[in-house]
């Protein structure tokens, strides 16, 4: 790899420091949105699914033949349908979805769809269409976009590692359809497979073929109990708060961490309901027995040890006194986890997000790294020559134009043929990065990235340039002595 070399000379004491920097970045790191010392951390907690537990992509399938077969069996499905199979990268996490247009799409930060990221089925929808669909932009009003969940009139964000299978399968159920050209109302058609895909979790078939084969399902569990037992040894609170039913969380932990990894938490609260359980104050909780069946006796107090069930998050709050930046939780869900912990309570927050690393190791290629600076070369060029209004200069613009164009979508394919990146359109972050800045602190590929720092770290966020400080990037030094190409015409104007 390419190395950066900065050498300070420091002539008081006569010496010479030198630094030695690889370029490349590093997928096991942490990386900061916000500024945060561990050493002020005295209690952290996590969530189960995805994030002390990581699951292999053999899941996915899993979960997309079963809610496939269920729409063909309880929902009388064409059975047709049976003949689709999971597809690996299809989608990525982030995605909305128009129940109305049946448009699968990736949408900015600025509520622009991506052209050349539209779906319909398995199929792209051509630009002009997408564009005549809203009204002849690409723009979609803010009384459409998700709300803070996720969920908004007609577009829903899919925004779990779980939505994988789901939005494949909505995607196969569709192009079906449409192939066979059979009419279908969207509305239910989309309500058909989320209850289909909600089955499969909520009545327990993923669970069962968890603990049937953790080998084959759970990766990294000797790191998880490498992070837990660091983290208790050096004096921290830890707790845990789930969906998940106890019985699934218990062997599953006990698979990762050993039979006594409840010994670690102050806290273990199962089937909280998130994020109900950080809004809503109604749910009182409720204790388990080590067999896990409920109990019936008022909870007053949260023993160490003990198992709970439900509950909300203020009284959390009230029998633990666990309150503010004190407080540093991990999830992978960017809504249900991690949002309302942030802007409601201050409790510090910590982002899951496996796909962080295929990601960086993608950005680390040469193929990459070449693209991008060929990519920002010809923006630069384009910003600066478009003043020149003859007719060989405005052929050499088009020409770059279509250059950068393909470059663009070259990059794009890097990540995924389909979407791209889920971390940016073609220069945009997208609406996924602005929710993961807003509600998280720190964010890293897996809960294991922890084991790389000291305890009392501190993550300092990259001063990053904001647009009015562009001269300070590389292929902006110029622009300072820019004439205006127009001032001889503006003379005139008084």
């Amino acid at each position: 790899s390419k190395l950066l070399i900065w050498s300070k000379l420091d002539f008081s004491k006569r010496r010479v420091t030198l630094f030695v920097f690889c370029n490349l970045l590093n997928p096991a790191a942490i990386y900061a949105n916000n500024e945060i010392s561990l050493g002020d951390v005295e209690i952290y907690g996590f969530d189960y699914d995805y994030t002390l537990a990581q699951y292999s992509n053999l899941l996915h399938s899993m979960i997309f033949n079963t809610a496939r077969d269920i729409l063909i069996e309880q929902f009388k499905y064409p059975e047709g349908l049976g003949k689709y199979d999971y597809i690996p990268g299809f989608a990525i996490r982030g995605l909305h979805y128009d129940v109305q247009k049946s448009l699968l799409m990736k949408i900015d930060a600025f509520h622009y769809v991506q052209l050349g990221t539209a779906y319909r089925g398995l199929k792209p929808v051509p630009d002009e269409e997408v564009i005549e669909l809203y009204g002849g932009t690409q723009h979609i009003p803010l009384y459409q976009m998700s709300d803070f969940y996720g969920k908004g009139p007609s577009l829903k964000q899919f925004m779990d590692i779980f939505s994988l299978p789901e939005m494949t399968l909505l995607s196969s159920v569709i192009d079906y359809f449409i192939n066979h050209g059979i009419e279908f109302d969207q509305v239910h058609l989309y309500k058909d497979i989320s209850d289909a895909i909600r089955d499969v979790h909520v009545k327990g078939v993923m669970y069962k073929w968890i603990e049937k084969d953790m080998e084959q399902y759970i990766l990294h569990g000797d790191e998880i109990y490498a992070v837990l037992n660091r983290l208790v040894n050096h004096k921290k609170k830890l707790f845990l708060i789930t969906n998940s039913p106890f019985s699934f969380v218990d062997k599953g932990m006990k698979h990762m961490v050993g039979k006594n990894w409840r010994d670690l938490f102050d806290m273990v609260i199962v089937q909280a309901d998130k994020p109900n359980f950080f809004t809503d104050r109604r749910k009182p909780f409720r204790k388990l027995d080590d067999k896990g069946s409920l109990q019936w006796d008022k909870i007053n107090q949260l023993e160490k040890g003990k198992i709970y069930k439900e509950g909300n998050l203020f009284d959390f709050l009230r029998l633990t006194g666990w309150r503010g930046s004190k407080v540093l939780y991990f999830g992978d869900h960017l809504y249900s986890d991690l949002a309302d912990l942030m802007l409601r309570h201050g409790w510090r927050t910590g982002a899951i997000v496996p796909e962080l690393e295929t990601e960086i190791r993608i950005i680390n290629t040469e193929q990459y790294m070449h693209s991008l600076t060929w990519q920002q070369a010809l923006t630069g060029l384009l910003e600066r020559m478009q003043v020149n209004i003859d007719a060989e200069s405005k052929q050499v613009l088009l020409e770059w134009m279509k250059e950068r164009q393909e470059i663009r979508s070259l990059t794009k394919n890097l990540f995924n043929p389909q979407f791209g990146s889920i971390f940016r359109t073609f220069h945009n972050p997208t609406y996924f990065s602005r929710r993961l800045v807003r509600f998280s602190d720190i964010y890293m590929a897996s809960i294991s990235c922890l084991l790389n720092y000291d305890v009392n770290f501190t993550f300092y966020p990259r001063r990053t340039p904001l647009q009015h400080e562009a001269p300070l990037w590389m292929d902006q030094l110029c622009t300072g002595c820019m004439k205006t190409p127009f001032l001889e015409e503006m003379v005139h104007i008084r």
